[in-house]
């Protein structure tokens, strides 16, 4: 036979209710216990009486079996624990009661040990009052701050994640401008803040710790010297203060503040998380191949000048970007640069010498200025200020508030699309580059904004590459390379490829009969 939920309902609260008679039912005979540990410690001083000695022995082992059958029925049930949602959860009910079972039976056992202790010994219990709130002062002292470290712990580990997450969704930025090893140092920067806030955490419970026991052992040895006392003045037995020190260790069970274990700790969340994902890489991941065919591919970019590469979508403008970036490697061919391979340049000198500005440019959280030096130490405001000016982004910055200090938000979310890209043609003319990336980088600005932008292609000492979807972008290229289907399908300046009315003549056709782009808004 099985019974619904609506069946099992009252079964359970008549069960709760007679755990709940039975509890109150066994502290009597918890109560006594210490009270006839005392007396069988007089007895045996004092003479032995068998009647008085059995009925004490068998008080003592009712009140221990009520005992063991209270500990089972107040356990708490399993679906109550489940019912927890979070850790925050958890540290926001520290100071409510498991269950209205063990709270009553706590009050009610309390103040029962409280009256024993004063019958037996005024002063003793007056003493013994002292620690409590000393210890429930230095407990919430101890919350406190305690608290406030779990929530600097938990943000430094949401910082040291982000610092992980925008690295790696910006990967290609990074290797643009090498500073892998600055990456790796911020993060291990936050990795070291949170450490030393564990460290912190762990030593101010050390030291609430040792202040307990300190608290509780001088309170011990006050009480053993005033209870000599009063035995040397003939005021209590010694098995009165056996029986004292028994109910004093009781009664400190279910007054002192106890903290949950482990409440609102990290560590239990990361226990949590890792045996979540029990494999969280079963197999290892293949290699990356990416295919991109070229057919004889091979143009110059000749220094000072303007080069740019247009092509429709997929005609391998930005295969040949990467392959300049060192992103990948050719399979087959070569890149030089400035006579030597490409390859044989160090990592870090090579995107000092060229630096990338792409379509949608990647800002990392923090401020104008750090993001236009990123990467770069002892980048003075003068410098910062120039650059800035030269990208045609000090007007915007300026107007802002807090200028250069401004805070752009993750992954630039406070800023426009246009000036994004400003700042970032600013971050990559800061370097000095010889050689110069710009990969769509003016796709967000308006036809204004972008004619003046152009300004930044007129000095002779770098070499430009260009990569456009706007013929009216690159006509004034000293050359422009034109890719179709992973070759070069011609090579000119702007007149003499519209002469020729070839492929740059039918994407410059193409372009004039689209309307501009939506994206296209005022900075």
């Amino acid at each position: 036979m099985e019974l619904s939920w609506g069946e099992w309902k009252p079964l359970e609260q008549a069960w709760l209710c007679v755990a709940e008679v039975r509890s109150l039912c066994s502290l009597p005979g918890e109560t006594f216990i210490p009270y006839f540990t005392g007396r069988v410690i007089d007895i045996l001083g004092n003479g032995y009486n068998s009647s008085t000695f059995s009925t004490a022995i068998f008080l003592m082992f009712l009140a221990s079996f009520f005992s063991r059958c209270l500990e089972i029925l107040s356990l708490p049930l399993t679906r109550d624990l489940t019912s927890r949602l979070s850790t925050d959860a958890a540290m926001m009910s520290r100071s409510v009661p498991a269950n209205a079972n063990i709270f009553l039976r706590s009050l009610v056992k309390a103040l029962g040990l409280y009256g024993f202790m004063l019958g037996l010994s005024w002063r003793l219990t007056l003493l013994t009052l002292i620690e409590s709130p000393l210890t429930m002062a230095a407990q919430k002292l101890y919350d406190a701050r305690h608290q406030a470290v779990l929530r600097a712990i938990q943000d430094s580990m949401a910082r040291s994640g982000e610092v992980v997450r925008e690295c790696v969704s910006s990967i290609e930025t990074v290797r643009s401008f090498a500073t892998e090893e600055e990456e790796a140092g911020r993060y291990d920067a936050a990795l070291a803040e949170t450490h030393r806030l564990k460290n912190r955490r762990d030593l101010e419970r050390a030291i609430y710790l040792l202040f307990r026991r300190l608290l509780q052992l001088v309170l011990q040895v006050l009480m053993l010297y005033c209870g000599h006392r009063q035995i040397r003045d003939g005021i209590m037995t010694k098995g009165n203060l056996i029986s004292f020190i028994l109910y004093q260790g009781d009664v400190g069970i279910y007054v002192q503040v106890r903290e949950s274990p482990n409440a609102g700790d990290p560590r239990q969340l990361n226990a949590a998380a890792a045996n979540s994902c029990q494999d969280p890489l079963p197999s290892p991941l293949p290699a990356l191949i990416l295919v991109s065919s070229f057919q004889n591919v091979s143009f110059d970019l000749c220094p000072g000048e303007v080069t740019a590469l247009v092509g429709l979508n997929g005609s391998g403008k930005s295969t040949c970007v990467g392959l300049l970036e060192r992103f990948y490697e050719p399979q087959a061919g070569e890149v030089f640069l400035d006579g030597a391979l490409i390859r044989e340049y160090e990592h870090k000198y090579l995107h000092s010498q060229v630096a990338l500005v792409g379509q949608e440019p990647v800002l990392f959280s923090g401020s104008i200025r750090e993001n236009i030096a990123y990467g770069l130490d002892g980048c003075s405001k003068e410098e910062v200020t120039e650059a800035a000016r030269e990208a045609h982004a000090l007007g915007f910055i300026s107007e802002l508030e807090d200028g250069f200090e401004t805070d752009v938000g993750e992954k630039g979310g406070q800023l426009s699309g246009g000036q994004k890209q400003r700042i970032a043609i600013a971050r990559a003319l800061i370097r000095r580059p010889k050689v110069l990336i710009l990969d769509e980088a003016t796709s967000a600005l308006d036809v204004e904004s972008e004619f003046a932008s152009r300004l930044l292609l007129c000095p002779r000492h770098r070499t430009v590459l260009v990569i456009a979807h706007r013929m009216q972008t690159v006509e004034n290229a000293d050359k422009i390379v034109v890719l179709e289907g992973g070759a070069v399908a011609e090579q000119g300046r702007h007149a003499e490829l519209m002469e020729q009315k070839g492929p740059y003549y039918r994407l410059v056709q193409r372009d004039s009969q689209c309307p501009p782009p939506s994206g296209l808004t005022e900075c």
